[in-house]
């Protein structure tokens, strides 16, 4: 039994707690509920913590409407959470269909409805449930999948978001231990049958390691490596933010200037990600090819082109024919992984109104003083049902339509916190 498995699991949560602040007065905490041991012990302890600092907790339960008895099992857990003393709240996402990546479909509509959830309640923090088993199998995978040393890293203890910060305090902590204790207090919760589902790679590597408890020697073994990862990545994200800080220039309008000169792989592959508003950079092999010898190029979404009369080296901006078409527009709208809507006139928000690149209208604003025509081509804007109504980037419309170049992932945001 190793320190993380000690018998008090609510001094161990506290401490991860307390290294993962600071907290505000009265910290307010969101969980996310599955109905699963790992998640119910997650909200028992995360009450026990903020009920301590005169704080509270709600739990969200998301029904993925995947099977005919994930209705009735998510309002079992809320029963079950009231029963606890725990506030809840059911999410339901609408029109997933069956098909090609269901898996991703499902995680992506599981989180936006987390965190949106968040954003409506002002909580500024979303606990998450994964623990050191779900640890290990994700490491398994990224090394099947040939991930580098930054993926072998795995999930961060935090990761900031726009709407919360997510937080993982059960990364070091055994799945046995969890439910042990919950067997102690006598608290029920749901097997889903999906984590058994042979046609599932996780399910496959969890059945491979015959490791149902989370403390064998192979298990340690793997924790400790990504625990190592982990102390690597969070050290080069220290350096990719201070390359970045030296050499690169980001827009509020979604691009970069990036100086002349050779840079670091890991930090141009940060700012790929970001200029793109993609979830992941492009393969670093490719990445470090161009970053030897900056040039014309195009990779991950992204054009690099001269910057012109911007100045010296080169200019980042998104590759149109990547760009996500036109969505439809409501608060906290976020368009091509990159730009969010934040601010509206009271009368704005209404029916067939879309946010989408500004496309070919830009050959009407080309003579304004404002960014170069690329990158015109790709900021966002507004129209109801195709007339052009707002492109506050350039002063189109009104000035209460605000819209942030706010990308799914920072090129330097908050650190990566390891277990």
């Amino acid at each position: 039994m190793d320190a993380s498995d000690s018998p008090n699991l609510t001094d161990r949560f506290s401490a991860e707690m307390d290294r993962l602040g600071p907290f505000e007065p009265n910290p307010h905490l969101a969980v996310a509920v599955s109905g699963g041991a790992d998640s119910m012990a997650l909200a028992l302890l995360a009450r026990e913590w903020a009920s301590a600092r005169n704080g509270d907790v709600l739990a969200l339960t998301v029904d993925h409407g995947l099977r005919a008895e994930s209705s009735g099992e998510a309002d079992i857990t809320l029963h079950r959470l009231i029963a606890l003393g725990i506030k809840g709240r059911k999410l339901t996402v609408a029109g997933l269909a069956r098909g090609p990546g269901l898996a991703e479909r499902a995680r992506e509509a599981r989180y936006r409805l987390l965190l949106e959830a968040c954003a409506a309640e002002n909580i500024p923090h979303l606990l998450l449930g994964h623990h050191r088993s779900d640890q290990v199998e994700t490491a398994m995978m990224r090394a099947l999948s040939g991930s580098g040393s930054r993926g072998l890293a795995c999930m961060p203890a935090l990761v900031e978001t726009r709407f919360a910060r997510v937080l993982r305090p059960l990364l070091g902590i055994a799945s046995g231990r969890l439910r042990d204790w919950l067997t102690l207090r006598g608290v029920d919760w749901i097997e889903d049958p999906s984590n058994r589902d042979p046609l599932a790679q996780r399910a496959r590597l969890r059945e491979a390691r015959s490791d149902p408890s989370g403390t064998g020697e192979g298990t340690l073994a793997v924790a400790e490596a990504v625990r190592l990862a982990g102390m690597h990545r969070a050290w080069g994200d220290r350096v990719i933010a201070e390359t970045l800080a030296d050499r690169v220039t980001i827009r509020p309008e979604g691009y970069a200037l990036l100086t002349p000169g050779p840079i670091d792989p890991d930090a141009l592959a940060a700012l790929l990600r970001t200029i793109a508003g993609s979830a992941f950079a492009p393969p670093i092999d490719r990445v470090a090819q161009i970053a030897r010898a900056p040039g014309p190029a195009t990779l991950g979404g992204v054009r690099i082109v001269p910057a012109g009369r911007l100045g010296s080296g080169w200019l980042l901006v998104r590759e149109p024919r990547a760009m996500e078409g036109p969505v439809a527009a409501h608060r906290n709208t976020v368009w091509d992984g990159r730009f969010r809507l934040a601010g509206f006139p009271s009368d704005g928000l209404r029916d067939g109104l879309t946010l989408g690149a500004l496309g070919l209208d830009a050959s009407k604003f080309r003579n304004r003083i404002g960014p170069p025509t690329l990158v015109l081509h790709g900021l966002p804007a507004l129209r109801v049902d195709g007339t052009l109504v707002a492109v506050p980037h350039i002063g189109i419309g009104d000035p209460r339509w605000r819209l942030l170049f706010d990308p799914r992932n920072h090129a330097a945001g908050a650190p990566f916190v390891f277990r």
